[in-house]
């Protein structure tokens, strides 16, 4: 039950400092010298991750030859993510609603590549739920 829990949490408490650090962004720095600072970091605690949980027969070169287009996309995705979310927040969102907002087109956006690229059926939960999402998105709006 623990390992179904913990990685919930981490995206939980990560989410949460993630958007409180993004809404707390010097305004006079530029957002992607910022940014150059966060990945110098993370790469930094990512290569201190690997030699701590590594396979003893494995090296970060044999690994790195493992890789295929993936993780260069998903580096570009993160930096969208991060730009987005400072600008998001430089323009005037409100850090209440604003992930809330993304969150809300993001799920709905997910059920249809669910369904088009996983084959995940589409049941009357999810039909009921983005008219939910739909509904709290025009709540918030008001």
């Amino acid at each position: 039950m623990v390992a179904y829990i913990w990685p919930i949490a981490l995206i939980v408490l990560s989410n949460l400092f993630y958007n409180i650090c993004a809404k707390s962004f010097p305004s006079a720095l530029n957002p992607f010298a910022a940014l150059t600072i966060t990945y110098v970091v993370a790469a930094l605690a990512a290569l201190i991750m690997y030699f701590l949980t590594k396979d003893e027969k494995s090296g970060l070169l044999l690994e790195y030859a493992k890789a295929n287009w993936v993780p260069f996309v998903f580096g570009l995705c993160l930096l969208g993510l991060e730009a987005g979310f400072i600008y998001t927040y430089k323009s005037g969102w409100p850090i209440s609603s604003a992930y809330i907002v993304t969150s809300a087109f993001l799920s709905i956006l997910l059920i249809v590549v669910g369904f088009l690229l996983y084959k995940e059926p589409i049941s009357w939960n999810k039909i009921v739920g983005v008219a939910v999402c739909l509904l709290g998105l025009w709540i918030i709006n008001k």
